[in-house]
């Protein structure tokens, strides 16, 4: 899984909110086709771990590399544009837009009309329900729906790595089920992936290999079986190491 260099890399990341630390010296490698998952309980630096690949915060020591490139110090819109995607914590859909208006802002980069229209209907065969709905708002969609929504409208940028922020939260069980079914195809067509997520059995249960964050820091890492019989995991996943 591991072949030549790493999409992502953050290499000694230190990340601050004034004078507030929330990374410390976090190493991470991402290499193309796989999923990896970044776990830990509340206030651990999952999200900031986010906002500091995609250049909402910048690093106060340390890299972060894509592609090959050092990308920290690059507004957002740049890094979007060099193929990171992301579904957003609580969705973020546009409420007064509908399903087909959504997925076409997934794809406002793009100018190749004829293969973003490939691509909605590959998100359709994915999301047959998103086709039911498709002149419908999006802020009338159930919550599963909109998660649906994020996903599709991520994908129509086409990344080169997809960021997924807590793809669960506040899902019915039946729909997070059926969530990380979906999330587990994309990975099977070849969507390199990181997901941050509360859920570590089921996120796990799909990833190559894993994260796991306390405080900052990162305390474990190594492959996903391996990772879901670790009790210094479960420990360190649940604040208690």
């Amino acid at each position: 899984m591991q072949n030549g260099h790493p999409i992502l890399r953050l290499r000694d990341v230190d990340t601050h909110y004034g004078s507030v630390q929330v990374l410390r010296g976090v190493n991470m490698e991402i290499y193309a086709g796989e999923m990896v998952s970044l776990l830990g309980g509340n206030a651990s630096g999952k999200s900031t771990t986010l906002k500091t690949i995609l250049g909402i915060v910048t690093p106060t020591r340390g890299t972060v590399e894509f592609l090959g490139e050092v990308i920290n110090g690059l507004n957002t819109t740049e890094i979007v544009s060099r193929g990171i995607s992301i579904v957003p914590e609580n969705r973020r859909i546009f409420a007064r837009m509908t399903v087909r208006e959504n997925l076409e802002m997934g794809a406002y980069l793009r100018h190749d009309r004829v293969e973003m229209e490939a691509d909605v209907a590959r998100i359709f065969s994915l999301f047959p329900r998103l086709k039911e709905r498709l002149h419908q708002l999006g802020g009338t969609l159930s919550g599963g729906e909109q998660q649906m929504l994020a996903m599709g409208r991520a994908l129509m940028s086409r990344p080169r790595l997809l960021l997924m922020d807590e793809p669960s939260m506040g899902l019915a069980p039946i729909f997070v089920e059926r969530i990380f079914e979906i999330i587990l195809t994309i990975k099977n067509q070849g969507v390199t992936t990181f997901i941050v997520e509360q859920n570590a059995n089921m996120a796990l249960s799909i990833a190559d290999r894993g994260y796991v964050l306390q405080t900052g820091e990162v305390v474990l890492s190594g492959d996903a079986a391996e990772l879901r019989t670790n009790e210094a995991m479960r420990r360190a996943y649940l604040g208690e190491m």
